[in-house]
């Protein structure tokens, strides 16, 4: 049997990296199958769940495959069986430089979390619920929060969601793994350029093919995108990051017949909606063909990355298709974090708190706007919390970067987020200010 190492707290995670060492390495072989979760859970000293989330992060991921009443198999992941090396591994220590100002990171401030709503809800949940924690949690989510989501789509972006066809993730990437099962590795994805990185990634780690295709002023670019061969087009029309261009309406039907010829696909991510600071929510896409259209977005945002809690709107067609694929598969989020979240919307309480940021974030921007003025050209389209600074005088996004560090800033221009050479983004700062607060704009 192979050497299995669970030193550190998250013992699921530490077990998935194992095994997918080993399956990369090779020393788990193609077709080779894989011990019972029970069998493995006893050998390891650990709790079947465990294993089993272990074992589900692998099949999402697609590195293992699964047949009914037979058990879990490594997949082939290239012609002719394994990679053959083994996986960098993720230091434990963060080692990671501080800074006086972060504009890169998305958390919230600490004190802007509702951690007495939250716990105030989740004593509820212990106490409406009890046992029924303890079950399983069906493959697309718990039907109270995917019932709660539906609603709060049709409050907040009159969406008619039907709860039936929402599958509740952990978080943005592993949903992005899940739909490229859905769709096949076959599939062409077409991500924005530039573009939040992670996107990309997380497609290749998955086996997907991707092409990067340019944003401009009103959004991607979609005679460039007929042009690329693609067949799914990952986009951000609300609010591009990390350009911050908005779609409208022409350029979204523009897309949506792009999808029609292709017989493909359209994922619409709608990764900051909430943050809308002036005016109402734009329109989704979802609502102009619910067939053509994936919707996704998370709880990142707005809650706290670490929640790990996100969902998706599918096709009824890929919905069909996501149960056959994973209908033997726990979901990944736990049940008492569903259950507490569902409470949190049913009861206004999500609203409360988005509509709280928005009012602290407005005081952020105009003092952001001030302490920016005179200094640099800055580019706003009133959603999302980041906006554009053109320093013209600069010599080059080298040196706007070493300036912002020696002042203490950790900061990134719009040339970072490239993907392939593009003309027309230099000397231009991304500032994402998610994370500051009064203190530091004082």
């Amino acid at each position: 049997m192979f050497s299995i190492n669970l030193k550190g707290k998250n013992k699921y995670y530490n077990l998935y990296l194992n095994l997918r060492g080993e399956i990369l390495s090779g020393r788990l072989k193609t077709g080779e199958k894989l011990p019972s979760k029970r069998s493995l859970a006893a050998d390891l000293g650990v709790s079947v769940v465990t294993v089993e989330l272990a074992y589900e992060q692998l099949l999402v991921e697609g590195y293992i495959r699964s047949k009914q009443r037979s058990g879990y198999f490594v997949e082939d992941l290239i012609e002719g069986g394994s990679v053959g090396r083994e996986p960098p591994q993720t230091p434990e220590i963060s080692t990671a430089k501080k800074y006086r100002c972060d504009l890169v990171k998305g958390n919230i401030p600490p004190h802007m979390f509702p951690f007495n709503t939250w716990a105030r809800l989740m004593r509820l949940v212990l106490s409406d619920c009890g046992e029924h924690l303890l079950e399983r949690v069906p493959c697309s989510g718990d039907s109270e929060l995917k019932r709660s989501v539906s609603d709060y789509l049709y409050r907040s972006r009159g969406m008619d969601a039907d709860p039936r066809h929402i599958v509740i993730g952990a978080g943005a990437e592993h949903l992005y793994g899940v739909i490229v099962q859905l769709l096949g590795r076959d599939k062409v994805f077409a991500v924005e350029n530039p573009g939040y990185v992670k996107i990309s990634s997380t497609y290749a780690l998955n086996g997907a093919k991707f092409v990067p295709v340019s944003v401009g002023a009103q959004g991607i670019d979609v005679a460039e995108l007929s042009r690329s061969g693609a067949a799914v087009a990952h986009v951000s029309p609300s609010h591009q990051f990390p350009t911050g261009a908005i779609m409208p309406a022409a350029e979204r039907l523009k897309l949506i017949a792009w999808a029609d010829a292709v017989d493909g696909y359209v994922i619409e991510d709608d990764y900051d909606s909430e943050f809308r600071l002036f005016g109402k929510p734009l329109q989704s896409m979802h609502g102009l063909r619910p067939d053509r259209v994936i919707y996704i977005n998370t709880f990142s945002k707005s809650l706290a990355p670490s929640m790990r809690l996100g969902y998706m709107v599918l096709p009824p067609a890929l919905y069909e298709k996501y149960l056959k694929i994973f209908s033997s598969s726990a979901n990944l989020v736990p049940l008492f974090e569903q259950k507490t979240l569902a409470k949190m919307l049913d009861g206004g309480y999500f609203e409360r708190h988005i509509s709280r940021l928005k009012n602290y974030y407005r005081g952020i921007r105009v003092k952001l706007l001030a302490a920016l003025s005179g200094k640099c050209e800055v580019t706003d389209t009133g959603g999302g919390l980041h906006i554009i600074a053109k320093f013209p005088n600069a010599l080059s996004d080298d040196e706007i970067k070493e300036k912002a560090e020696r002042a203490g800033v950790n900061i990134k221009c719009l040339s970072d987020y490239l993907l392939s050479p593009l003309e027309g983004v230099e000397k231009r700062a991304v500032i994402n200010y998610c994370g500051l607060t009064e203190e530091i704009l004082n």
